[in-house]
């Protein structure tokens, strides 16, 4: 295959190369890695806690390299820390779960207290994980620990697009032995995917609905269960009586958050007609106060795109949106600053679900505001989507805006505040409703359970039924 190259997303210079692993390597990995789960799993799950947390351990050891290269990928810094931290909690949440979520005692059927039964969870030997470029690290991760805890394999295929820092972590996975057997780091792009898909034995993707359907499809012919989390559209709604300086900042933060490439931001805002010009005049006044971060330390809010073509596709939503009579109200316009593409916090108003900004997913610090004159309206706009990933509610009270928030077809909705699933990680549960995702929850301890089939062991502790049962004859 092709050598690869990668562009730094501060210098749009193409400074790194990689060789994209093979089908044929591919295979020999899976095959490889499905000798080693047997025992893995046959270790036991104390075990694998223990060994788990040496790699949490090995991970601190390796953090300022691995920091260093998804900060080279990604063109920012604070959130290549907070990912390396997360996948620690992660290790340490899951690990702390495992024993009572993987607890399967016998039990008695309840119509007869002769037979006894178990479920035993047996792993998928080999769980293929598909990862974005937006956290790069983190959603390579937050689906193979808890295989990895539940028994599996794992084979992790991170984006082509952010592909650094698979060298430094391959060192840390490499410090535990027991580890690098059934972790399988593997480099490449949409053909390396397909291979991926092509031999595991389930398959976890992240990312776009298009590929997602690709995917989704691939995995039906090879008949192995896909979950997708896929993209979103997530809306908020501001309710007469809000704090609309909690609001503004709150959405701000959403939209601006990684320079709004995440799944989970905000992406179009509606507003109660009566406080619609107080609300933007607040979110100008405070996206007034946010700056390019042009390198570490500096003190500024955002960084450059990550992917240069996302500054493409969102220069494109705004240009439809103009032409179809939309007002920009601050920035507004995708550059490049040597190499780097820039956005700086973008506020549009005058929109409507004719516009690609309002329907499609932006990716980017884009901030649209649409005005609404009754609760019906504004449930029927935040629903007229394909997407139902999250959302947020602002009202004057938990109780008004709580009872807006069951009526959005979403699997998250944050009330008084936005992006709150995130601090969820083992405490709740929520899916994707339509086209964001399926294929269960990601959050919640019990996440665990979606690398496992279950087995029933059934005994008789008593009697049998005798042949003369089978006979026709009456009694």
């Amino acid at each position: 295959m092709a050598v690869m190259e990668v562009r730094n997303p501060r210098s749009g210079e193409r400074d790194y190369r990689f060789e994209p692993t093979s089908a044929a390597d591919i295979a020999a990995k899976a095959r490889a890695a499905r000798d080693a789960q047997r025992a893995w799993f046959s270790g036991g799950l104390e075990r694998r806690i223990a060994i788990l947390k040496k790699w949490a351990e090995s991970l601190g050891r390796h953090a300022a390299e691995i920091a260093a290269a998804l900060s080279v990928d990604t063109g920012r810094t604070r959130i290549s820390h907070e990912e390396l931290g997360a996948v620690e909690h992660f290790i340490h949440g899951y690990c702390e779960a495992a024993p009572q979520v993987l607890a399967q005692p016998f039990r008695k059927f309840s119509h007869n207290d002769e037979i006894i039964f178990k479920t035993t969870l047996v792993p998928y030997p080999l769980v293929g994980v598909i990862s974005p470029w937006n956290f790069p690290l983190v959603l390579s991760f937050i689906d193979a620990i808890p295989a990895l805890v539940a028994g599996a394999a794992v084979m992790i295929k991170p984006s082509e697009v952010t592909p650094r820092f698979v060298e430094p972590l391959q060192r840390s996975i490499d410090d535990v032995p027991e580890l690098a057997r059934i972790i399988t780091l593997v480099r490449g792009g949409a053909e390396t995917g397909q291979a991926v898909v092509a031999n595991s034995d389930a398959i976890v993707f992240t990312g776009s609905i298009k590929t997602g359907r690709k995917i989704a499809l691939a995995a039906a012919e090879a008949f192995i269960p896909a979950f997708l989390e896929l993209g979103g559209k997530d809306p908020a709604v501001v309710l007469a009586g809000s704090d609309l300086a909690r609001a503004a900042t709150s959405i701000l933060r959403s939209a601006i958050y990684n320079t709004g490439q995440v799944c989970y931001a905000i992406e179009r805002v509606y507003v109660d007609a009566s406080v619609h010009d107080e609300f933007v005049a607040e979110l100008l006044r405070q996206a007034a106060t946010l700056r390019r971060s042009h390198a570490a330390g500096d003190g500024g809010h955002y960084g450059p795109f990550i992917f240069e073509a996302q500054g493409a596709i969102v220069q494109a939503q705004l240009q439809d949106a103009v032409a179809r009579g939309a007002r920009i109200l601050s920035g507004g316009k995708v550059e490049n600053v040597g190499g780097a593409i820039w956005l700086d916090p973008t506020i549009v108003t005058g929109v409507d679900h004719g516009m690609a900004v309002m329907t499609e997913e932006t990716f980017g610090p884009v901030v649209p505001v649409m005005k609404f004159d009754s609760v019906e309206e504004a449930a029927h706009l935040v629903n007229d989507t394909v997407f139902g990933l999250s959302g947020a509610v602002f009202g004057p009270d938990t109780h008004t805006a709580g009872d807006f928030a069951t009526l959005m077809e979403a699997g998250g909705v944050s009330i008084n505040d936005t992006e709150l699933q995130r601090g969820m990680m083992f405490d709740g549960e929520k899916t994707a409703f339509k086209m964001s995702g399926m294929g269960g929850s990601r959050y919640g301890a019990t996440s665990i359970l979606r690398y496992v089939r279950k087995r029933a062991l059934i005994a008789n502790e008593g009697g049998i039924k005798p042949l003369t049962e089978l006979s026709e004859l009456e009694t």
